[in-house]
This record gives C-alpha cells, sequence and structure tokens, in this order.
C-alpha cells in the first residue's frame, strides 16, 4: 500500500525557498531533499502567491504572514458568530420581557 506522505509548513517554506531564493532547480531539490516534483511545484506557487499577498484558497498558508492571516480571519468569523448569537438572545430577551408586562 503507497501511503501519502504529509510535510510540515517549515519543510514546504525550506524546499519552495531554495527553488525560489537560491535558484536551484526543481529537479535539484526534489533529489535532495526525496520528494516529488509535482508536489514541490505546488509548493513553490503558492509560496510565489503568498509572498504577492494572495491568500491561498483551500489550502493551509505555508509563509508565515499569510498563517497569520488566516489565524485572524478565522477568528474574525468565531468573533462574528458570538456577536450574531448575542443579538439574537438579546433580541429574544427583549421580546419577552415586553410580552410579560403588556
Amino acid at each position: 500500500m503507497n501511503e501519502r506522505k504529509t510535510y510540515s509548513r517549515e519543510f514546504k517554506h525550506q524546499a519552495a525557498s531554495l527553488v525560489l531564493d537560491q535558484n536551484l532547480s526543481v529537479q535539484e531539490v526534489c533529489e535532495s531533499m526525496d520528494i516529488g516534483p509535482t508536489a514541490l511545484r505546488r509548493w513553490v506557487d503558492q509560496v510565489r502567491k503568498e509572498r504577492s499577498g494572495q491568500s491561498p484558497t483551500g489550502a493551509k498558508a505555508i509563509t508565515s504572514e499569510q498563517r497569520k492571516i488566516q489565524e485572524l480571519e478565522a477568528k474574525v468569523r468565531r468573533l462574528e458568530r458570538h456577536a450574531d448569537i448575542l443579538k439574537k438572545a438579546t433580541a429574544l430577551l427583549m421580546s419577552d420581557s415586553t410580552g410579560r408586562f403588556s
């Protein structure tokens, strides 16, 4: 059975940086780090996009800046959900309290 390898974000970033910053070829990096060329090309493309400020869609960020952006976006979504719950609870309580005193 062929198990799919998983790599840490740091490993992906390091491998992509060798291509982008050290001008090594994809083949050289693949051979030295024992990774497939398809995966490396995908990481290089993703890191290139992240460095230009584009958030990855459907993938976990590789660069620390984009990871932080993803974390903050998730926090904003959580806080918005909490605010919606509080608004609904407040509206429910207000309608309940006015109904009792009529």
